[in-house]
Parts: C-alpha cells; structure tokens; sequence
C-alpha cells in the first residue's frame, strides 16, 4: 500500500442533481487515472456502475441500500474490498477513491463512519465532500427535503449542474440557498469547473476557511439570504495550541454541542510544528487527525468553521472558551 493515507472524495447531491454525469467527467482527466469509485443506489437493481465510464474492478457497487444508514457496514467492507483488490494486482493503481452517494443520502453518517472505523482511516482519508445542485430545482429541494439542505451544508465544493438549461432568476435563487446555507463553501458552474483533481480535493484552497469572504455570483443576481437554521461559523486563533490539550478540549465540545454541529473542518497550529494539523469532525465523532506538509497560503493563524443546526455563534463561541479555554478573535 502507498506510504500515506488514500484520499477519500464524497460525491453527494439530490436525486437528478448531476452527480453521476460530473463523475463520469472527472473520470476523463488524466490525473484521476488512479482513482477507484464506489457507487451507493436505493433498490434492488443498480444502474449507476453501468453507465460509468471505468473498468470493472475500479468500479463497486454497494447494493444493500442508501450508504448513509443501513449502507454503513458495507462501506468498510468495499473499501478493504479495494484495498485487497490492490494488494493482490487487479488494481494496478489505488491513488483516490470516490463514493458516489445516492441522491438521499445524508452525508453526515457517511463521514462518522470513516470517522468510528480507526482501521479504516489508517489507510483512508476524507479529502472532501463535493455536492451538486441543479438550479432549475433547488427551490423546492431544498425547501422540502432536509437531505439535500445537509448534502450542500457539509459540501467543501459546489457544483451548480445544468447552468445552460436553468434562468438567470433560478440560478439567483440557487445562490441565495447556498449563501444562507453554506457560504464557506467553494462554488462553482458545471461549464465552468477547475481541473478535477482540484474539485475533489478539500484542501486545494482555502475557500472554506473564509467565511466572510464575498459570496461571488457566477454571472447570476445576487439575493438575501433567508433563515434555515443552519449556520456557518468561522473562529479564528491567534497562537498555537497543544495538540493534545486542545484535542481533548475539542472532543468535550463535541459531547456537549455535537447534537447541534453537523460539521467541523479547520487547520490548526500546533506549537512548535511547522505545518497544520487538519481537523475534521461530524457531530460528536472527530476524524483522526492528520497533518498538511505545509501550509496552504500565507495565513498562519488556526481557523476553525463549524457549520451548526440552531446553534447561535454567541452560544458557540461561549462554549468553546469554557472548554477549550481559548477566546477566538472577533470576526473580521
């Protein structure tokens, strides 16, 4: 097996959203040569893996139904699957996998079950969560069904499908959704998209680490966002922390608050270490932590975003001193 953790990519979105046909894109760079995918479908007849374009040993299809529930026990098992097939030669590369979720999943319990399997994350990391969305039917998605406001809550990169068939006014409102969603994450237009390898990677920029950056529009009208009970924090920390210390404090606060936080991603410096250790967490469970080689840009400062259900920032900010000592600077 490589020396380093294989990086994981979660490819999520709603039912009709994209995602199988962005994926099938992705597919064709060259850079993704050594990718691996797994395929989650609802029902007793998979049709997904057949209209993908890959060979069939880096192709599984996990049949037992939505990977976010009763599709937990078999994710591990087609990952190892996966890393057998690698050992034994049939795969002659295993550089990246990609799960593609079914268009009702919520990506929350996906993420907790890399997190709870500590065997599992020796050898697999979560490199990012991607979610596509279709503007011509956001509104009444996102509106209706609590599954797909989570798929764009927990995106690192947002892909807006289908841009040439959908009006100026509902990719406005399209936008509007994510600013009042998700406004860390990453956005981009599906004619439009960056090199794959840079959309499935989390970390290939620090988009998610600013909350406060401006929304931009992608040629579409900019709306108020409305009140959905999901939040985006971003805290920011002055100094280095002790990793061990703040860890444990880190895990208090999930125990207390994880009921409220759907996700918690950020970079932290550690005393006398020259890069970052990444944080992720979901709910009450935190991802064992790894560490960047370097730091991503000139920033050197801990930035922490929380993405919460009916948790206040005030409330938050208050429980994170009490637990982990430490006062975040004020937003910018």
């Amino acid at each position: 097996m490589p020396s380093s953790s294989i990086p994981l990519t979660l490819l999520t979105g709603f039912l009709g959203s994209g995602k199988t046909t962005l994926l099938n894109r992705l597919l064709r760079a060259p850079t993704l040569a050594g990718t691996a995918v797994l395929i989650n479908e609802v029902g007793e007849v998979g049709i997904d893996q057949l209209i993908v374009d890959r060979d069939d040993d880096e192709v599984l299809l996990l049949e037992s139904g939505c990977v976010c529930c009763s599709m937990r026990g078999d994710l591990p098992q087609a990952l190892n699957e996966l890393r057998e097939r690698f050992a034994s030669g049939r795969l002659a590369h295993l550089d990246r996998v990609v799960v593609e979720t079914t268009g009702l999943a919520d990506p929350a319990p996906v993420i907790r079950t890399l997190i709870r399997d500590f065997a599992l994350a020796r050898h697999f990391r979560l490199d990012g969560v991607v979610a596509t969305l279709d503007p011509q039917h956001s509104g009444w998605q996102l509106a209706q069904y609590p599954e797909a406001r989570r798929q764009i809550a927990q995106a690192d990169q947002i892909v807006l499908s289908k841009c040439d068939l959908a009006e100026e006014a509902e990719i406005a409102e399209a936008l509007a959704q994510i600013a009042a969603l998700n406004p860390s994450a990453a956005l981009h237009r599906g004619d439009a998209l960056p090199e794959a390898l840079e959309l499935l990677t989390g970390h290939a920029g620090t988009g998610w680490l600013s909350v406060e950056a401006p929304r931009p529009s992608l040629g579409g009208r900019s709306a108020p966002p409305h009140s959905t009970g999901i939040a985006t924090h971003l805290l920011r920390l002055e100094n280095p922390v002790v990793w061990a210390d703040f860890a444990a404090a880190i895990d208090l606060l999930l125990e207390a608050a994880g009921a409220h936080i759907l996700r918690l991603k950020g970079l932290v410096a550690v005393a006398g270490e020259d890069s970052p250790h990444v944080l992720h967490a979901v709910q009450n469970q935190r991802y064992p932590d790894s560490q960047l080689p370097a730091w991503p840009d000139a920033d050197r400062a801990s930035r922490l975003v929380f993405i919460t259900q009916d948790l206040p920032r005030a409330a938050l900010v208050q429980a994170f001193e009490t637990l982990c000592g430490i006062a975040p600077l004020p937003p910018a």
